[in-house]
């Protein structure tokens, strides 16, 4: 049979647990006060912080400095147009931290997105972007397929001095670019090596002069290429 003084001793821990539990929840509720603040750092180069503040707001609203789930916030503020990383921390006593790093536009996408290095489209909203941007458009999925040949066409193009201006993946897998904005090149489906050799070849030894007249460049032929010039039918270009 216990004695009076364990007795005492087991009702003296019980009552100190009772205590420092309810001492916790005091402090947890002292601490866990509502959001007052949030700051936002980063490079941004397209958005503004105010516009980011203003997206940012909803998904902070009636919640509380310590019972915020941080990893879904992250999610959730990912998800906003131009954002392509976030980072959020807590800092005392009743702010958070959004640390933002903003998409880079490398190119349009299928006339109303855009398009990020890694070939993964998203929203424009009412962000000004830089004007000289080539246009791109494919089917969904295959950004990174058409930022690959571009590049292949811009390094392949460099001694020519021009410019691709306009990239497109047809839905059964054509291809076609502009050039300068002025003239069409239908590059077809496969043998891209060979038919733009020689299309380079033409260019440089018989077309070069005549840019202005070309309506378009047609590559897909087994011997040379065709031309179609502006008030004229199609005219074969023989290779030599």
């Amino acid at each position: 049979m216990a004695s009076a003084g364990s007795r005492g001793k087991t009702l003296g821990l019980l009552l100190l647990i009772v205590l420092l539990g309810a001492g916790g929840r005091a402090l947890w509720l002292w601490l866990d006060r509502p959001i007052e603040r949030v700051s936002i750092s980063g490079d941004l180069s397209y958005v503004s912080a105010n516009y980011l503040r203003e997206q940012l707001a909803p998904l902070v609203q009636g919640q509380s400095w310590l019972s915020v789930n941080l990893a879904e916030l992250r999610r959730r503020a990912r998800e906003i147009d131009w954002l392509s990383e976030v980072r959020v921390s807590r800092h005392w006593p009743d702010a958070l931290m959004f640390e933002l790093y903003e998409q880079e536009p490398v190119a349009r996408w299928n006339d109303e997105l855009l398009i990020n290095s890694r070939g993964v489209p998203f929203q424009r909203g009412d962000v000004t972007v830089p004007d000289d941007l080539p246009d791109l458009a494919g089917p969904i999925g295959s950004g990174a397929e058409v930022l690959a040949l571009l590049d292949q066409l811009k390094r392949r193009f460099a001694p020519l001095k021009f410019e691709v201006t306009q990239l497109r993946l047809e839905d059964r897998g054509a291809w076609r670019f502009q050039v300068d904005d002025n003239i069409w090149v239908m590059l077809g489906r496969n043998q891209h090596d060979s038919r733009l050799a020689r299309f380079m070849a033409a260019w440089k030894r018989q077309l070069v002069s005549k840019a202005s007249q070309i309506r378009y460049i047609d590559l897909r032929y087994p011997n040379g290429i065709v031309v179609a010039w502006h008030g004229e039918t199609e005219v074969e270009v023989p290779q030599r």
